[in-house]
């Protein structure tokens, strides 16, 4: 008879899963989910000694066009119109372009024929140019042809008459325009309206996110003479070069409602100017606003994190930026190869541009630059960064106001406060943080 004994096996069966757990509690733990792709095999530390810079980390993400709207519109337009709507676009070029692209979503969502919309006369902008003088309309109706309707002029029973203006401040979604805007448009033929801020446009049929996609990525193009000059100035930029969005103006400031120690008094006083009524938060209030990342970069500021991504100090910049930036010597004494507009145009062709050329013209080399870096998040930067993307280019970064504040806020200072930036962006270009707009961008892995 075969007797066979169980305790010998047991106590060995015990011994070894004992000695796995204790090797895997012994074993490194990963400080992050990304520490497993060190930027082309080289540490932290390697990078920061100029090594490798922030561009050279593998991503893990990848935000492209989806195939929904590239393969074509999803449903024929309907034979017969709902009537005529006008986009009333209202602040910079790429406030009006984001707004004018909602229109569009929602001229398709009411089956209404598309007007070519009213850009804003506004002085404070030093701004007369409209809609024709920056955009190929032409290239527009042409590219819009079976997603929305689009027509230069009303029918003669229209044109005499000005649009009813609809208050669409709290629209959202796609049962708020057509329960409450398309009886106005049922009734009147033709109105004018601007889409909130806040649009809802995940609840928009995809016809309809179709038609917005198409405008705002496919349909809108420079005139052919704005063109031909955003073109000269992206040759007269040195090889390869970044583009910097750098947003330190007074009125900018003066809007965060932050403060700022240590600024020159011509800083001070034009942002004094520029608060009228804002007055900037002090004491506790203060400290939690800045915290939270409301506060604008400055120059100073945007050079040191731009040192911790082992960005060059030797590195042409191109500064994508509005007039009268302050306290630039914190950058440029760091950076020491930055172009701007003024330098590179003509001082007669300079002068002779409003507020929305320039911003055509910014936008134009920042979607053709081989890198870009935005210090803020607004919405030029969603616009350049989700074109980018659209066009397959994806060396670009949004420099968080939050998290350096965070750190600054620990007392990091020196070598630590640096390798916590670089870990911090590191982490955010690994995911693709904030670099297209999910309305028309689809996630993919890498």
């Amino acid at each position: 008879m075969f007797v066979f004994s169980v305790k010998p096996v047991f106590s060995i069966l015990v011994g070894t899963l004992t000695l796995l757990i204790l090797l895997a509690l012994l074993s490194p733990p990963s400080s992050s989910p990304f520490s497993r792709i060190p930027p082309s095999g080289k540490s932290i530390k390697s990078s920061l000694l100029g090594e490798g810079d922030i561009w050279s980390v593998q991503r893990l993400v990848e935000w492209r066009p989806c195939n929904w709207w590239l393969q074509g519109h999803q449903t024929a337009l309907p034979l017969e119109t709902n009537g005529y709507i006008r986009v009333d676009c209202y602040g910079g070029l790429n406030q009006m372009r984001r707004d004018f692209c909602d229109g569009v979503g929602i001229a398709r969502l009411l089956n209404a024929t598309l007007v070519l919309p009213k850009f804003e006369v506004a002085s404070y902008w030093n701004e007369s140019s409209g809609f024709a003088d920056v955009y190929d309309v032409d290239y527009f109706i042409e590219q819009m042809n079976g997603f929305v309707k689009v027509v230069k002029q009303l029918p003669p029973e229209i044109a005499s008459k000005e649009p009813v203006h609809v208050d669409c401040s709290k629209r959202k979604g796609q049962f708020d325009y057509i329960e409450s805007v398309l009886p106005s448009l049922l009734e009147h033929k033709y109105i004018s309206i601007t889409p909130a801020a806040s649009q809802r446009r995940d609840r928009y049929p995809l016809y309809a996110k179709a038609a917005l996609c198409q405008a705002c990525y496919k349909a809108l193009r420079l005139t052919r003479s704005l063109e031909t000059k955003a073109s000269q100035l992206l040759d007269a930029i040195p090889k390869p070069f970044m583009s910097l969005h750098l947003r330190f103006e007074p009125d900018m400031v003066a809007y965060s409602q932050c403060q700022y120690p240590g600024l020159s008094p011509t800083s001070m006083k034009a942002i004094e100017a520029a608060q009228i009524d804002r007055k900037p938060w002090t004491g506790k209030l203060a400290q939690i606003w800045r915290l939270r990342g409301k506060c604008p970069l400055t120059p100073n500021e945007t050079a040191l994190i731009l040192k911790s991504l082992s960005i060059s100090p030797t590195t042409n910049i191109y500064l994508a930026a509005g007039d009268g930036l302050m306290e630039i010597e914190g950058l440029t004494d760091v950076y020491t190869k930055i172009f701007t507009k003024s330098d590179l145009l003509s001082g007669e062709d300079f002068m002779n541009m409003h507020g929305n050329t320039k911003a055509a013209l910014d936008y134009y080399v920042s979607i053709n630059s081989d890198s870009y870096v935005a210090t803020y998040f607004g919405n030029m930067d969603k616009m350049v960064s989700a074109m980018r993307a659209f066009n397959g280019l994806y060396k670009t970064l949004f420099l968080s106001r939050k998290g350096f504040a965070e750190l600054t806020s620990k007392g990091l200072k020196g070598k630590e406060l640096m390798q916590e930036l670089w870990k911090l962006h590191r982490d955010d270009f690994v995911k693709g943080r904030g670099s297209a707009l999910p309305e028309c961008f689809c996630e993919f892995k890498l």
